[in-house]
């Protein structure tokens, strides 16, 4: 944990009218430092590495005062996520987080809070998954549950962590659908960055108070949560769970202009960096854009026509305007930093999908990297658009 005295603020400073207050923080404290200003009802935890500082520093300030949550210590990730929906389910805003294997053990409560449609906010840092052991970052764990029903959104840095913690709060409890908040393992949540966070008050005000309609424990409108279902209203239930978590594509566009007005930092589906005229692109999410966006600047800089599409929104997935942005380009590579075993890396699967009935579409192909935390090198980015713009297929795997 980084020292309290290690933190530097800056005065505060007007930028476009709207106070802010430049600090260095780590990705996972960055996201610890929203949720602070949140200050949920609830947070249920238990330290797995990378995630165990987030955890760590917000438990420093319930020490210190600056929250009133109730802070619930429990015996395992399932009995987290078993804690979070009873909590939700009771009325109370409920958040928390976790890596890598803890999302595999709670994976059989994911989708209670999904089914049941509780708002929670789950901060996960990516990591690798055993066997072998590895506590180094990749994405295959939170790919592997991206079709639970949760809202899955993707941070690069950790301005990105912090402002998507804000805006997925208030997306979950918007749609009255759980939220994920990405951030690469070590890569964002332990290296420090400069970003600017909102007051206290601003933050505050932004993500609001939260009084749910339905609450388990309102004795004058008593109701049942997770009844028994027969296969006709099973398959009713779902096909309104499908419908609820589409409205994402109409609540996060609405959630992240409310925040740009207070912070002037925009979000949307995806990211497009250098787009406007690019031939050769590369596909991919999380911190591997940052390096991604530094081969683009140099290559640019010799006549290269490349670019960067960097998916934001990652469940529901925005296929219509992935397969927009993509219609202008004549080749693609889709960057994973994860595996499915037997079948197509994940985001190269769904961007194929989403390119499937262009009339004029890139050459697509797809290349996975940086399992158990391998580094990824400009200079093999820099091979990926080299071979792009010769029309080659790039390699299966970046190694």
């Amino acid at each position: 944990m980084i020292p309290e005295q290690m933190r530097r603020e800056s005065s505060n400073e007007a930028r476009g009218g709207v106070r802010m207050k430049k600090v260095a923080l780590t990705g996972a404290h960055a996201s610890a430092e929203a949720m602070k200003q949140i200050n949920p009802d609830v947070v249920p935890v238990y330290p797995i590495t990378p995630q165990t500082p987030m955890m760590e520093k917000f438990c420093y300030f319930k020490a210190e005062g600056e929250v009133d949550t109730e802070v619930v210590l429990v015996e395992s990730e399932h009995s987290v996520m078993s804690v979070a929906v009873g909590a939700s389910a009771a009325g109370a805003r409920v958040m928390t987080a976790s890596s890598s294997q803890g999302i595999s053990l709670m994976n059989e409560v994911l989708s209670v809070a999904s089914g049941s449609r509780l708002p929670i906010l789950m901060n996960v840092v990516n990591r690798a998954v055993s066997a072998p052991l590895n506590i180094h970052c990749d994405q295959c764990s939170t790919m592997s549950v991206r079709d639970l029903g949760w809202v899955q959104l993707f941070a690069e840095t950790s301005q990105e962590a912090y402002d998507l913690t804000l805006i997925g709060m208030k997306l979950a409890e918007a749609m009255k659908n759980p939220v994920m908040v990405c951030q690469d393992g070590f890569i964002t949540s332990h290296c420090v960055e400069i970003l600017e966070i909102l007051e206290q008050e601003k933050a505050r005000k932004y993500v609001g108070d939260y009084n749910p309609k339905n609450k388990l424990l309102d004795v004058n409108n008593p109701m049942t949560f997770g009844a028994w279902q027969m296969p006709s209203h099973y398959m009713d239930t779902k096909i309104e769970q499908q419908k609820a978590l589409m409205d994402a594509f109409k609540e996060y566009p609405k959630a992240a202009k409310e925040y740009e007005a207070v912070s002037k930092r925009s979000y949307g589906f995806l990211e497009e960096y250098k787009m406007k005229d690019a031939e050769a692109v590369i596909v991919t999410t999380g911190s591997a854009a940052g390096t991604t966006k530094a081969v683009i600047d140099r290559m640019r800089d010799k006549g290269k026509k490349v670019g960067l599409l960097k998916i934001v929104l990652m469940r529901p997935f925005p296929y219509n305007e992935i397969a927009n942005v993509l219609s202008k380009a004549k080749a693609a590579c889709i960057l994973d930093r994860a595996v499915a075993f037997g079948g197509n890396a994940p985001l190269y699967g769904d961007v194929m999908q989403a390119c499937y009935s262009l009339n004029k579409k890139p050459k697509i192909s797809g290349s996975v990297f940086g399992l158990g935390g391998r580094e990824l090198y400009e200079e093999q980015i820099e091979k990926i658009f080299n071979d792009l713009l010769a029309g080659k297929n790039t390699e299966e795997y970046v190694k």
